[in-house]
């Protein structure tokens, strides 16, 4: 920019300096709960062990709860109740006519003791590969659903429907001797089985069949997403091992974590970027052999 002139009042001219403008001040660092807030690239090995150590300490929270044999029993009994109430106790007809069929019904004890695991380890190694933007988010909101439900196991113990007696549920894994279930056979005593409310096999699926349905780009990975939950109430209710009051606390556990998830990321999961780059103060705590390469690569 040029000197500009101007008249004083005894009809003289003078410049005036051009205005000063620092074009190569950095853009000001967002502050530090911004940084912490916003999505970056997941390291595999914090990963694998944050899922490790957390699975672990939920599997011991939630077997450490006093069982509380007489509150879940009287629980049990209430929910039964209200679920009469309204028409829709339909738990018992479901088990005894699935189990009647001796493959489908051995089929579920296996689906019911193994796909949450699988099904929802693989969503995470997907968002991890395919959508490391997302994978933070979404994994908050799976984190905080399964930690809330800790908080149900403790305040209202509930007996499984398997467990109520006289009512003549079938304990499936029982009578058809499959493996896999720890609140059946001789690993019983190995977990709490009074942890029935909320499940936590319908928040899980239904968290993964949500991020599948939202995230995959084929119409029919879409469909099994959404098919994937509703199958497994069929199972947890054909099994004898919830009832269908159970999969609405599991849902409500879930709409928890996604709430919690939108208030830290101020977004769904699905509505973050895709993919993030490695922030600058990841590449400066790089070895120094690494920092070399990357700037030999950016002088080619």
């Amino acid at each position: 920019m040029g000197e500009a002139t101007v008249k004083t009042l005894e009809g003289r001219t003078a410049t005036t300096p051009p205005p000063i403008v620092d074009e190569e001040r950095p853009a000001p660092k967002p502050a530090v709960l911004g940084r912490i807030r916003s999505p970056r690239r997941p390291r595999l090995w914090f990963e694998i062990l944050l899922i490790a150590v957390s699975y672990y300490t939920y599997s011991l929270i939630r077997n450490a709860v006093p069982e509380q044999r007489s509150a879940a029993l009287s629980n049990a009994d209430w929910i039964w109740d209200i679920e009469r109430s309204m028409g829709l106790a339909f738990e018992h007809s479901v088990n005894h006519t699935v189990n009647s069929v001796t493959w489908l019904i051995v089929s579920m004890n296996y689906y019911y003791a193994t796909l949450h695991f699988i099904v929802t380890i693989g969503v995470l190694v997907w968002l991890y590969r395919w959508h490391p933007g997302r994978y933070a988010a979404a994994r908050l909101v799976l984190f905080s659903t399964t930690a809330v439900a800790l908080v149900g196991y403790y305040l209202y113990p509930l007996a499984p429907p398997r467990l109520m007696p006289g009512q003549n549920f079938i304990d499936t894994v029982l009578v058809h001797h499959t493996w896999g279930s720890m609140a059946s056979g001789n690993l019983k005593n190995m977990s709490n089985q009074y942890a029935a409310m909320p499940s936590m096999h319908i928040g899980w699926s239904l968290w993964c069949g949500l991020i599948i349905f939202a995230l995959a780009a084929t119409p029919w990975a879409k469909i099994l997403g959404l098919l994937y939950p509703v199958a497994t109430l069929v199972v947890i209710v054909a099994t004898a091992n919830h009832y269908w009051l159970d999969a609405v606390g599991g849902m409500l556990c879930l709409a928890f974590g996604f709430a919690l998830s939108y208030a830290w990321y101020r977004a769904t999961p699905h509505r973050l970027p895709q993919r993030v780059e490695r922030p600058d103060e990841e590449v400066r705590l790089l070895p120094r052999f690494s920092a070399a390469r990357l700037a030999a690569r950016a002088r080619r």
